[in-house]
């Protein structure tokens, strides 16, 4: 399939024929760099809408100038038409990738390499895959299956307090019992799971995930955990907006014994200032249900919250996204449980050489709780503070097998010694991606 990547722009549309004196400018001012103006050339004459040559360069236009929600449309119409066109998928991935649909573009980068394409449109290609690796954690799991394994190191398995410390109860301080102690231990870990896409039509796109993890202690296996979760929904593109709704379900196991399900609904919203910049809007309601003596802690949690996404030109492909969010989970049985919670996040991520990815996070949240602990007849509301840093670096061996390193250092104050700890993990892990 190499003739797919004849030098030069003539070689990226077929039909060469149509070309008429507004895409024959359009065509120009692309090559010169002038993408906007090509851009606005293109939006003033809506009559060309359909011409696969017309799609192709307003879509380059419209990706390069910052409205990838209509670049992506126009460039989805022309790959409808020319399936085998790899530089109209080239265009159509970095058109996803913009846009925060990195399963997707994963897939267009993808079908890119199957083409054999020439060294330097390799090169680019495989840096895109490796920021889309770098970004992974920050949004959806990359479409396929995968298999993950790996183990690590927990100063804090049980989720215990600090040795020495006092709680109060009853209007008396006392000793925390050691069972209450934070434990150390080293975990295994296994984690599977399989995410799929369909397109709908273009802009329209379903989606649905599957994924399961296992934590497993060596010698504090009470705290041994397994989870299952799933998610399903759908993308809508319109111009350089993208809507996108879900539905969720994940629940606990803690050892053998079932802790909790939780099912959720969201909401997001992302519109595209330009191609670097982005703003996400979302919503979530979720519903917490817990087994045995912990139901009284059944609650409903609503939560909002804004991002802010740029993207940087260098070779290195940083990223780096705000989030500010707020919620409250209201506890019906237990007032004292019921909380205000405010939180930001900062993350960044960057390719800082061919197959290296590197991704950095750190997060703050308050939780303002609305009413004294009455089992304790304690004489003061809660207030917790949580700060955390957390440091990935992964290394893809081939395009499918990558190993990387997690770090967590975390801590929560509070003016309840009984939940004040301190809580960092170190793991290792091994990921392979069947697409």
């Amino acid at each position: 399939m190499r003739n797919l990547f004849w030098p030069g722009w003539a070689g990226l549309v077929l039909c060469v024929n149509a070309w008429a004196g507004v895409v024959d400018d359009m065509k120009a001012l692309v090559e010169q760099g002038k993408t906007s103006e090509a851009y606005e050339l293109g939006k003033s004459h809506p009559e060309e809408l359909g011409d696969p040559t017309y799609d192709f360069y307003f879509g380059v236009a419209a990706v390069s100038s910052g409205r990838s929600g209509e670049g992506v449309l126009a460039l989805e119409r022309y790959v409808l038409n020319f399936p085998d066109n790899a530089y109209g998928r080239l265009e159509l991935a970095r058109g996803y990738f913009v846009l925060g649909q990195d399963a997707r573009a994963k897939e267009e980068f993808m079908l890119v390499l199957d083409a054999a394409p020439p060294p330097d449109v390799r090169a680019s290609v495989e840096r895109f895959l490796d920021a889309l690796r770098s970004r992974e954690a920050m949004y959806n799991p990359v479409k396929g299956f995968y298999v993950e394994a790996g183990f690590g190191y927990d100063t804090n398995a049980n989720g215990g307090v600090s040795s020495g410390s006092n709680f109060r109860i009853f209007g008396a301080d006392l000793p925390v019992p050691s069972g209450l102690v934070q434990q150390r231990d080293y975990f295994g870990t296994l984690a599977l799971g399989a995410n799929g896409s369909i397109p709908l039509s273009p802009g329209v796109l379903a989606f649905a995930g599957i994924n399961a993890d296992f934590r497993d202690y060596t010698t504090q296996t009470d705290f041994s955990q397994k989870s299952l979760g799933g998610v399903a929904g759908m993308s809508v593109i319109k111009g350089s907006e993208l809507f996108r709704g879900s539905i969720a379900y994940s629940n606990l196991w803690l050892q053998n014994d079932q802790y909790r399900d939780v099912w959720s609904l969201g909401g997001e919203w992302f519109h595209q200032v330009d191609e670097r910049q982005s703003v996400n809007g979302f919503a979530q309601y979720s519903r917490l249900t817990y087994t045995g003596s912990n139901s009284p802690l059944d609650s409903d949690f609503p939560i909002f919250g804004l991002s802010y996404r740029r993207a940087f030109v260098s070779a290195m492909q940083p990223l780096v996204s705000v989030t500010g969010y707020g919620g409250r989970e209201n506890v019906s049985e237990r007032s004292d449980r019921t909380r205000k919670v405010y939180g930001a996040r900062l993350t960044g991520s960057l390719t800082p050489a061919p197959r290296w990815s590197v991704l950095m996070g750190a997060t703050y949240q308050l939780s303002d709780y609305s009413a004294p602990d009455a089992t304790r007849m304690l004489d003061f509301t809660r207030k917790d503070r949580y700060g955390a840093f957390d440091l990935t670096v992964a290394y893809a061996i081939t395009r499918n097998l990558s190993v990387r390193g997690e770090a967590l250092v975390s801590r929560n104050l509070s003016n309840d010694t009984l939940f004040e700890y301190d809580r960092n993990t170190l793991a290792f892990k091994i990921r392979y991606e069947f697409n």
